[in-house]
């Protein structure tokens, strides 16, 4: 008994000369950790909303919360009740399916090109002029983009009629919308992605390169051989983060970008669009908290999958 306390107290001073030992560091993580304890950890209480009917009432959130009727997976019904769910799922998982392959192979070319402009002023305006879109709301740019496609007063129907053409319903025409959507995001999203790309090539070590050059290595060579083996651990980690979302969409890209067109449905309704008409429809916060943690959950289960097939074929890329 003696021993057992003797070496809990061990252990208690070692614990206890660690964190006086790191103390910086810890002070240094507090604001991130209690901004993750307020934001992230504690509304995790919500997900019992998922499994409630809930209601609100004057009493407070909590209060409503256990008093609120338990209906189990009832609200999960209603994700797969509708006719249109096979849509919804098809153009969720296959616009994400080729965000995600664009998303890397646009910005890696980017950053490659970038990466040999040596002219370092003129590198700054191309990368800045790339980023701003990142910086715009959808709301804006869906009016940006209404200005080119207006049936009215369009730029895109001015020319189609100046050359003698038809003008095009664009709001109603579904066909010509998974291209807009997909231009739209990579154009949005590629100067984001782009800039860590380049971040990760501006840190590889240039002795590499000095050595192929003397070697007799062309540029070709040195990009398939130095520079895309060295950005392979960044992008198998951004590649396995980008599946963890493969059931989520943006809203904006799909709402706003379309401006809610009913004709456009079948190419753009997803399962965010899907989750605020039917909360607008029906007003039931449980489905909707429903429709969120089914979406975390099943990203959760590919982003695990996904680094388990990663570390059969190279683990020192896998996440974890």
């Amino acid at each position: 008994m003696k021993a057992k306390t003797k070496m809990t107290g061990k252990q208690n001073g070692n614990f206890l000369s660690r964190l006086k030992a790191n103390r910086e560091l810890l002070i240094l993580s507090m604001p991130g950790a209690i901004w993750f304890f307020f934001f992230a950890y504690l509304p995790l209480f919500g997900i019992l909303v998922a499994f409630k009917k809930f209601r609100l009432s004057g009493n407070g959130f909590f209060y409503n919360l256990f008093t609120s009727e338990t209906v189990w997976f009832d609200n999960f019904k209603f994700l797969f009740s509708s006719g249109d769910a096979w849509i919804i799922v098809r153009n969720t998982v296959l616009y994400n399916f080729t965000f995600i392959i664009l998303g890397v192979a646009v910005p890696v070319v980017l950053a490659l090109l970038l990466n040999e402009i040596k002219n370092k002023g003129m590198m700054k305006v191309y990368q800045s002029s790339m980023f701003l879109p990142y910086f715009l709301s959808w709301v804006v740019v869906s009016y940006c983009v209404f200005a080119f496609l207006n049936p009215e007063k369009g730029y895109f129907n001015a020319v189609i009629e100046r050359f003698g053409g038809q003008p095009i319903s664009w709001y109603t025409e579904t066909k010509f919308w998974p291209f807009i959507i997909i231009f739209m995001s990579q154009w949005k999203g590629m100067g984001y992605n782009t800039v860590v790309y380049l971040a990760s090539i501006c840190g590889i070590d240039k002795t590499y390169y000095e050595a192929a050059v003397l070697d007799g290595a062309s540029k070709w060579q040195q990009i398939k051989y130095i520079t895309l083996p060295l950005l392979k651990p960044v992008i198998t980690i951004l590649l396995i983060m980008s599946v963890g979302g493969i059931f989520k969409a943006d809203f904006g890209l799909f709402y706003q970008l379309p401006k809610n067109s009913g004709p456009l449905y079948p190419v753009t309704n997803v399962l965010d669009t899907y989750i605020f008409r039917a909360l607008k429809t029906s007003g039931e916060i449980g489905m909707s908290s429903a429709a969120a943690l089914f979406q975390s959950t099943v990203g959760f289960i590919l982003i695990i999958i996904a680094n388990k097939i990663v570390s059969k074929v190279d683990n020192e890329n896998a996440l974890f």
